[in-house]
């Protein structure tokens, strides 16, 4: 977690040094630990640095970074699987050290490759590099599009950073809202464009892709997609298993150049599985290290049993775990007493700020977070497609031992049973889908076609793998920029960084080659991975979803926010016409959308005169 931010003149005009001392003091918030500036003709870099890496000899990472005077970088990343980056660096010349900073090995990955650097990489990474012997810009995001990378063009300017208000310090964005951004906020919680953010001048660089200016030039290029791979076939069953166990270590270890690291962790196995390995490896460190368990629960208002699970996995771990009640947090109904600055709407701000608020209470304990994020999806059973796929094939074989192997692993579950909980599935998908809103106005509905994008977002996925269409489809960006943005924000808040090991790109091709039967079935390659490390009766658990929800028990009782809509609002909204009550979680959370955008635009009025626009900018957001 660092903050990034440049300047570049297309004209060849000097930057100016003001405005980039500027967006270096504002960025200071997600850097506490140290900052740099590089302002040299027509470009300017910016870094402000939150020091995470705590290995014997580990390099500082002071930046912007330069190593031969001519190309500079300033980047927010972590790179993974760095042994076998440096083997094929030092085949192409260069020669890095074990310990190199994560912004030495990306720019020696360009130095060695150019435009082809992103192929070389693995992890979460958002940078941006200036050579100055092509007279060029280059920038990327990762493939999964954890690290955040916003940018605006404003005629002959380019301004970009990791932080969407730091770019809107610049005096030519203009304020105004990109209306199709709000519109996705309104029917589905989160814009669905990946290239663009709620304001209109302000862009994103979608996961995947890397951005380059030269020449009079601009190009965005796509340099990944996530494989389709054959299903995998190993001789013992245990192969699988073990394989798991090895990715995963090799993911967690990645991520655990710390002492101290926290886990998100519920009385499921995602997570404990996380504790349990992070826990093994920083015991076999020489320097030690300690893993802290974190557990939201809520013991009077929808009791349920995660604080049992959680707290059995932790005494056999020997962890220690606090526990985040979460009962008295502020209801929805008071939120206007709760004062809350985001860059972009969300839907409940009392939550933002509860998860903010624990987090900075755990940021005692560790600065580095594991999220347990990635398994229902990349691990959903889909036997149908795999079935269909082996007698396409005349695989008869694989389809033999398919069938028997999910009979003889899952014994208290015979195939037949798989139908009624297909139709059961396909029960509760109509219990929770939700409604077209009426309360849209009607021209704003019109001009950005919302029937056609609601519509568009009801229909089946389109994911074209043939065995796993589902999971595969699962990992597009606007499932998880929404979370991989509100834990960024949160992170800068609280000088943290969040980190989800189940997403590495080793582990989730691994996933989604399995076999579904039986591998996929209630995680089966999980729990046989993982049945000495964790407490039987976790192991043995199934899966539980949370019936009730927290936010609609608070509604129930307390009722929701009055709706006093401000001005701007009725370009979006017909506030007449919003219930200001809910029946179920469905409605609840179709409702809570107007109520926040409403929310958000009366903060954005007051923080635009008090923030953004005065030169004693504050830093209440990412």
């Amino acid at each position: 977690m660092s903050g990034i931010a440049g300047l570049l003149n297309l004209d060849g005009s000097p930057v100016d040094g003001r405005l980039l001392a500027r967006m270096s003091d504002y960025l200071r918030f997600r850097g506490p630990d140290g900052s740099g500036l590089h302002a040299i003709g027509n470009v300017g870099f910016a870094h402000t640095s939150l020091r995470l890496v705590e290995d014997a000899g580990a390099r500082r990472d002071d930046q912007p970074l330069t190593l031969d005077g001519r190309r500079f970088i300033v980047a927010d990343a972590r790179i993974d699987a760095r042994s076998e980056l440096l083997a094929a660096l030092r085949a192409r010349g260069q020669a890095a050290s074990v310990d190199a900073a994560d912004a030495e090995l990306i720019l020696r990955a360009y130095c060695a490759w150019n435009d082809d650097c992103v192929t070389h990489l693995l992890g979460d990474f958002s940078f941006a590099i200036w050579d100055s012997l092509e007279r060029r810009l280059f920038c990327a995001r990762d493939q999964l599009g954890v690290k955040p990378f916003y940018y605006a063009q404003l005629g002959k300017t380019v301004v970009f950073s990791n932080t969407l208000e730091c770019v809107r310090l610049h005096p030519a964005v203009s304020p105004d809202l990109n209306d199709a951004a709000i519109a996705d906020f309104l029917l589905f919680g989160s814009n669905q464009d990946a290239a663009t953010t709620t304001f209109r001048d302000v862009l994103r660089l979608p996961p995947a892709h890397s951005l380059s200016w030269s020449n009079g030039t601009t190009t965005r290029r796509r340099y990944w997609t996530l494989p389709i791979d054959e299903p995998i076939s190993f001789k013992r069953a245990d192969d699988y298993s073990d394989r798991f166990r090895e990715l995963l270590g090799a993911a967690v270890s990645d991520r655990l150049r710390t002492r101290n690291v926290a886990v998100f962790m519920s009385g499921g196995m995602d997570s404990p599985t996380l504790a349990a390995i992070a826990a093994s490896q920083l015991r076999h460190r020489p320097s030690g290290g300690t893993v802290h368990a974190m557990t939201s629960v809520y013991d009077r208002l929808i009791p349920d049993s995660e604080r049992h699970y959680a707290g059995l996995v932790a005494r056999h771990l020997d962890i220690p775990i606090h526990f985040d009640v979460r009962d008295d947090e502020t209801s929805i109904a008071d939120w206007e007493h709760v004062a809350v600055h985001t860059p972009e709407p969300v839907d409940n701000p009392p939550a933002f700020v509860a998860g903010t608020q624990f987090l900075q209470k755990m940021s005692a304990f560790a600065r580095v977070f594991l999220y347990g994020e990635g398994p229902d999806n990349a691990l959903r059973y889909e036997w149908r497609p795999y079935l269909s796929y082996l007698l396409a094939g005349r695989r008869l074989g694989p389809l033999i031992r398919a069938l028997s192997s999910d009979l003889l692993m899952h014994p208290r579950v015979p195939l037949w049973s798989l139908v009624r909980q297909t139709i059961g599935a396909r029960r509760q998908e109509k219990r929770w889908r939700q409604e077209y809103p009426g309360w849209l106005n009607g021209a704003f509905a019109r001009a950005c076609d919302c029937r056609g994008r609601w519509d568009a977002q009801q229909a089946p996925s389109s994911s074209r793998h043939p065995v796993r269409p589902l999971g595969h489809g699962g990992f597009v960006p606007s499932r998880w920029l929404p979370l991989f943005e509100v834990c960024d924000v949160q992170g800068a808040l609280t000088a943290t960084e969040t980190r989800y090991p189940f997403l590495d790109l080793r582990l989730l091709r691994y996933m989604l080659a399995l076999p579904a039967m039986p591998w996929c079935r209630n995680k089966l390659v999980m729990r046989r991975a993982m049945e000495h490390a964790l407490p039987r009766a976790v192991i043995r658990r199934k899966k539980s979803s949370l019936h009730r929800s927290p936010d609609f028990a608070r509604v129930k009782t307390s009722g929701l926010p009055a709706l006093l809509p401000v001005p701007t609002l009725s370009r979006y909204v017909n506030a007449g016409k919003v219930p200001l009550a809910a029946g179920n979680v469905v409605e609840l959370r179709a409702v809570l959308r107007p109520l926040g955008l409403n929310y958000w635009l009366q903060d954005l009025t007051a923080g635009d005169r008090k923030e953004i626009r005065d030169e004693t900018a504050g830093h209440s957001g990412s």
